[in-house]
């Protein structure tokens, strides 16, 4: 329990040393600093999972995610201890608010980052279920733009494989008929379209030439048919049309697993509405308080400290910060005498040298006058 107390002491950015000396701020440290380290856990779990999607696929997504999620942790456990350990008590209510007032903003900025991906993962299923409708509801609105543009581009095609097929309808109509009629001819049958006389006479050589034209136009009628239907068709794979389906439940799950964080993020943002466009408000609701929730936690530490009284710890970290900051000005002080005594010292000594020179210089004109 000693070594868990000193990693939250060490954690709240207290000074360890002075903070022994006042148990009765132990406890209160000891809040901080675990508020402060899982707030860096969730911190760093939330960083990881968001950074896994974004390598989703990659066999070194996990890798990838883990590092990230180490890495953001830290940062925040770094800037969450600053922010609470910067905090000075000694000043009045509105000096502290208004000192912490920057930092409260920060949190509440780092609770945002945090919570939103964990929300994608506490939403996970129905973000699914909503990505799923997404892309059925795209895949079919680009299979309408493909046949849209399609029918724009081919429309007389279109329009005249219409015309031959009501041809060939009719042609086939025709034809039966005739051939009816031609074989009453042939056997004798009296009616309003027939002779009554049996054999192939002169009557059913008639209708004979007359269901023989139209067998050969209804032949004509089908090769062009058989024509616009290919080139339509080659049309149709060179547009993509052919090959654009609608996915299967197989399809969409695949589509799901590989879905990015944007895509993920978008989802989450859908889901507080219906499929009428107005706001779902238990869904909202659900949101907004999970997001508060962590907004709230970052927040705690930097509340904590300001709603906490000042005790006899903060004192002693003023009276030690003075202290400091004398012990500074003082050295500060003694550093410039001493670098003010040094150069009085080459400067003594610089003249000293210059008089000896002169000396010595006199001494050996007066010398060399002698020998003279």
């Amino acid at each position: 329990m000693r070594k868990v107390t000193r990693f939250f002491w060490f954690c709240s950015g207290a000074h360890i040393d002075t903070l022994k000396k006042y148990p009765i701020e132990h406890n209160k440290y000891v809040g901080i600093g675990a508020t402060i380290f899982f707030t860096a856990l969730f911190a760093a779990l939330s960083g990881g999972y968001a950074m896994y999607f974004v390598f989703s696929g990659n066999p070194l997504a996990v890798v990838f995610a883990i590092l990230f999620g180490l890495i953001w942790g830290t940062a925040i456990f770094n800037m969450d201890r600053y922010i609470v350990s910067s905090i000075n008590k000694q000043g009045t209510t509105s000096q502290q608010i208004l000192q912490a007032s920057p930092r409260i903003l920060l949190a509440i900025m780092i609770g945002i980052v945090i919570s939103r991906p964990l929300e994608l993962k506490i939403f996970d299923k129905e973000i699914r279920e909503k990505l799923k409708l997404a892309y059925m509801k795209g895949q079919h609105s680009k299979i309408d733009t493909l046949q849209k543009t399609y029918n724009q581009k081919y429309g007389m095609e279109m329009n005249r494989m219409v015309d031959l097929k009501k041809e060939r309808d009719s042609l086939t109509k025709d034809i039966n008929r005739s051939r009816y009629e031609l074989n009453q001819e042939v056997f004798g049958d009296k009616t309003n379209q027939t002779s009554g006389v049996v054999g192939y006479g002169t009557y059913a050589k008639q209708k004979a030439g007359v269901l023989q034209e139209k067998q050969d136009r209804l032949k004509i009628v089908m090769d062009e048919l058989n024509r616009m239907d290919q080139y339509l068709g080659d049309r149709k794979n060179y547009e993509g049309l052919n090959s654009t389906r609608l996915f299967t439940d197989k399809q969409l799950d695949s589509l799901t697993n590989i879905a990015g964080f944007a895509d993920r993020n978008w989802a989450l943002g859908q889901l507080s509405y219906n499929t009428n466009g107005t706001r779902d408000l238990d869904t909202y609701m659900a949101q907004s308080f999970i997001g508060y929730l962590f907004i709230l936690f970052e927040c705690l530490p930097v509340f904590v400290k300001l709603m906490s009284p000042t005790g006899p710890y903060d004192v002693a970290i003023s009276k030690l910060a003075e202290a400091n900051l004398h012990l500074a000005e003082k050295e500060k002080e003694r550093d410039i005498e001493v670098t003010d005594k040094v150069y009085d010292h080459h400067l003594d000594t610089d003249v000293e040298q210059r008089k000896k020179l002169i000396t010595g210089q006199s001494e050996y004109d007066l010398g060399r006058h002698s020998y003279e």
